[in-house]
């Protein structure tokens, strides 16, 4: 079976066209500027990158250079070999637990949750209503990303405010990466034989999130009614005092909406470094002496460390694996390296060797990196979203 499995933003499309069960990939892409000047799109194929720059003046014309391209590249002779189309549907609010069929009912569930995603379901929902035009008779399936979250039990996705609150206007914990998450998960049961694995994995990218998994379900995670909660990432400041916003409300006379913006993509490793959200240019900063990127590092670290030990003992000390994944969880040796020589307490402990060898950026594979006396195994696993979202829907249409 083909499976294209479709990430669609406001301005940007991601796809990737995936064979199962054999789980090969067979041809990928990514759409920006879409509806903008400058609009373009590269393509990667046999692990060769293509760019091209053509105008797209919105989601159905990306969408025929898509099609278009899996013409010309051999990946179909017709539309009817695309088995199933799985998008990528950001917030799902406490209504899915699980991938489903999109039907209309399912397109407006996700229309009338868009006040909780105001940025990305409605990008969502474009990307599906233009798919099911381009392709009618192919079944379209819905993964959400806050799914694989809703096995939390009250006492994790409630918050110590009015209940009115989340009766009436649904405020509480959702959680995010769910998809990456679910996946991690997948990964560790495979690989340890068993379906009950206890894990703390680890998603750091731009954005990070930390998910505490019991018996193979999520039972609490650090992203909460929003992903700018837990711990500090790229331009997300993570944890704050929410008496911080009224605060400087007052002394700045800036709206809500200025502060919102200032908090997501203002803050973090930006904040703190005064120059970098990407924590490339942290670590370059860092062998250069920079103090500002120094302290930015230092607070991520201490901020991830704090999560994970907390998650530990939430498991009562029974954790399967340690996982770290995504761009910087997956490729930044050194910030592991740091990380882990914070949990000898808790009896974690890295091999440098093993962890040296696995995952630089140019070099990406998964293994273990702990020592063989670490109480705990620590794992790279390269995460791969847009499998699970192929996985999911393989599953439901098959």
């Amino acid at each position: 079976m083909k499976i294209l499995t479709v990430n669609a933003g406001s301005s940007s499309l991601k796809f990737n066209c995936i064979e199962l069960p054999e789980e090969k990939e067979l041809i990928s892409g990514y759409f920006e500027k879409i509806g903008m000047n400058g609009s373009f799109y590269n393509i990667k194929l046999n692990g060769s990158k293509i760019k091209r720059e053509v105008e797209l003046k919105d989601h159905a014309v990306a969408i025929k250079h898509l099609i278009q391209e899996l013409f010309d590249n051999n990946i179909v002779k017709s539309l009817d070999e695309i088995d199933g189309v799985g998008h990528r549907l950001v917030h799902g609010g406490d209504k899915y637990n699980k991938s489903v069929i999109i039907n209309e009912e399912v397109i407006k569930t996700v229309e009338d949750l868009s006040s909780l995603a105001p940025l990305h379901n409605p990008a969502n929902i474009v990307g599906v209503k233009a798919f099911q035009e381009a392709m009618p008779n192919t079944p379209m399936v819905g993964v959400f990303d806050t799914a694989f979250h809703q096995t939390m039990e009250e006492k994790e996705y409630l918050y110590p405010v009015p209940t009115s609150w989340y009766k009436e206007y649904a405020v509480r914990k959702y959680g995010f990466h769910g998809t990456s998450h679910k996946y991690i998960t997948k990964k560790v049961q495979e690989m340890l034989g068993k379906d009950n694995v206890n894990i703390i994995s680890c998603h750091i990218g731009s954005g990070g999130s930390i998910c505490c998994v019991k018996d193979g379900k999520s039972i609490d995670t650090t992203m909460g009614f929003s992903p700018n909660s837990g711990i500090m990432m790229g331009t997300r400041c993570g944890d704050i005092d929410y008496s911080i916003i009224p605060y400087l409300m007052k002394k700045t006379n800036k709206s809500i909406e200025e502060i919102d913006n200032a908090l997501n993509k203002q803050s973090g490793l930006l904040a703190i470094s005064e120059k970098y959200s990407d924590h490339r240019d942290i670590e370059n900063g860092m062998n250069e002496g920079d103090k500002n990127c120094i302290l930015a590092n230092d607070m991520y670290i201490d901020k991830i460390v704090s999560y994970i030990a907390r998650y530990y003992v939430k498991l009562d000390g029974q954790v399967d694996a340690l996982v770290f994944t995504a761009g910087l969880g997956e490729n930044a040796r050194e910030f592991r390296e740091n990380i882990i020589s914070k949990l000898g307490s808790l009896g974690m402990y890295i091999d440098k060797e093993k962890n040296d060898q696995i995952a630089g950026y140019l070099d990406i594979h998964e293994g273990i990196i702990s020592r063989d006396d670490s109480k705990v195994p620590i794992y790279v696993i390269p995460t791969n979203e847009e499998l699970m979202i192929a996985l999911d829907t393989y599953e439901l249409i098959s």
